[in-house]
């Protein structure tokens, strides 16, 4: 079907869009543009709940500080209706965007600068026929000295390297297709690779796990303890199109990731992005010892479990399939970082809803009924039960959670 491994990875259309300001009536650019935006993920950022598409307002709240995604409709003053070609491609390819203003990387210009010119005119091409709003948006709501984009100058010499993607000859084309998705449009790493202090890349452990608003994204590598190594393609395939397998349920930023960018994924493309994710990664076990079940702290959960968690999570742990999740031997139990299964417990949580999967499934919160003490004790019963091994968590980490969220309420 492909010319040849690069052409199959970076394009899906034979038609290119060299000039995307003049493509409007290129019905084909167009729809291959409107695809590309749906595997980027775009709306994800630039449309606010019931808000205008594009029209931008999203809060992103970073370690540094607040960023409000800008508006990219095709509004000529608030908008990028302005915008050259060269500069649209600048912004996602290398930071850049109108009269060289430097971008932060809240922006995943990290990720895009994988894909190529003409996937990113298809985008622009597209963005061109949404419609025109004046919704003008300071997106640089960050505190001094952070708020000089200059800075970011020194901070892409330390963690940006641009480059497009290039396709590993000694892969299949299908491996190659998951590569370019992962690392360029769908920017998977944004969420899913730890930070470093400046909030760069840890580009040694990719996709092993990271810590964003409030959230632990999980270990994505084939990983069997902490990853998703013990899952099957079609387990994959199914989670990323529905929301749920018979592991798990997708909830906070990763629902809105479904339902915006891969529930709407061609299944080829899906199925590319599993035999990336399950091909690559850490591969090992890296489980550590598993606390006793006598002692006293997993005494005191076991206690706090049977009661508050087992009518629906069964006393083995094994959930009801795609309507409560499985505790045993999953992936965001055993993580080292306990803030997601933390996260839940305390506020409670909805998984998504899909055309496939519509039931979406509530978690209750405990914040009210469980004190710091109790919290530390469930979960750290939760992660030490039925073969699982983790951690334990402390009260004081659970406590430290609880002000957070209280706070971003």
């Amino acid at each position: 079907m492909y010319r040849s491994l690069t052409f199959a990875v970076t394009s899906f259309a034979f038609i290119a869009c060299a000039h995307a300001q003049g493509a409007t009536q290129d019905f084909s650019c167009i729809e291959r543009g409107h695809y590309l935006t749906t595997l980027s993920d775009c709306a994800g950022c630039h449309t606010t709940a019931g808000g205008k598409p594009f029209a931008g307002g999203v809060a992103l709240q970073t370690p540094f500080g607040t960023l409000i995604a800008p508006n990219i409709t095709p509004d000529t003053d608030t908008g990028i209706g302005n915008w050259s070609d060269d500069e649209f491609v600048s912004a996602l390819q290398d930071g850049r965007g109108r009269n060289g203003t430097r971008l932060y990387p809240a922006m995943p210009y990290t990720a895009y600068t994988k894909m190529s010119r003409d996937d990113i005119l298809a985008i622009r091409a597209y963005l061109n026929t949404v419609t025109p709003v004046h919704n003008r948006v300071n997106a640089n709501q960050l505190p001094f000295p952070f708020n000089i984009r200059l800075a970011m100058m020194v901070w892409n010499w330390l963690n940006f390297t641009p480059g497009r993607f290039v396709a590993d000859p000694h892969q299949s084309a299908e491996w190659n297709r998951g590569a370019y998705l992962v690392q360029g449009p769908g920017h998977c790493g944004a969420c899913h690779t730890p930070k470093t202090a400046l909030g760069g890349d840890k580009t040694g452990a990719p996709l092993t796990g990271a810590t964003l608003q409030g959230w632990f994204a999980p270990n994505i590598t084939a990983n069997k303890h902490n990853g998703i190594g013990r899952w099957s393609k079609d387990d994959l395939v199914h989670y990323l199109k529905t929301g749920a397998n018979n592991d798990t349920l997708a909830s906070g930023p990763m629902a809105e990731a479904v339902t915006h960018s891969t529930s709407q994924m061609k299944d080829a493309d899906v199925a590319a992005i599993a035999t990336y994710l399950l091909g690559t990664g850490q591969g090992g076990t890296d489980r550590p010892t598993p606390i006793a079940a006598d002692n006293p702290t997993m005494k005191v959960g076991a206690e706090i479990y049977k009661d508050a968690c087992a009518p629906c999570h069964q006393d083995n742990g094994q959930g009801s399939a795609q309507l409560f999740p499985r505790l045993a031997g999953t992936a965001v139990v055993q993580s080292d970082d306990p803030t997601t299964l933390g996260r839940v417990v305390l506020e409670g949580s909805r998984a998504v809803a899909t055309n496939s999967a519509p039931t979406a499934p509530a978690m209750p919160a405990f914040d009210w009924r469980l004190d710091n003490d109790q919290v530390a004790a469930v979960l750290t019963y939760i992660r030490n039960s039925w073969g699982n091994a983790a951690p334990a968590v402390s009260a004081a980490t659970v406590a430290k959670q609880r002000t957070s969220l209280a706070q971003s309420r």
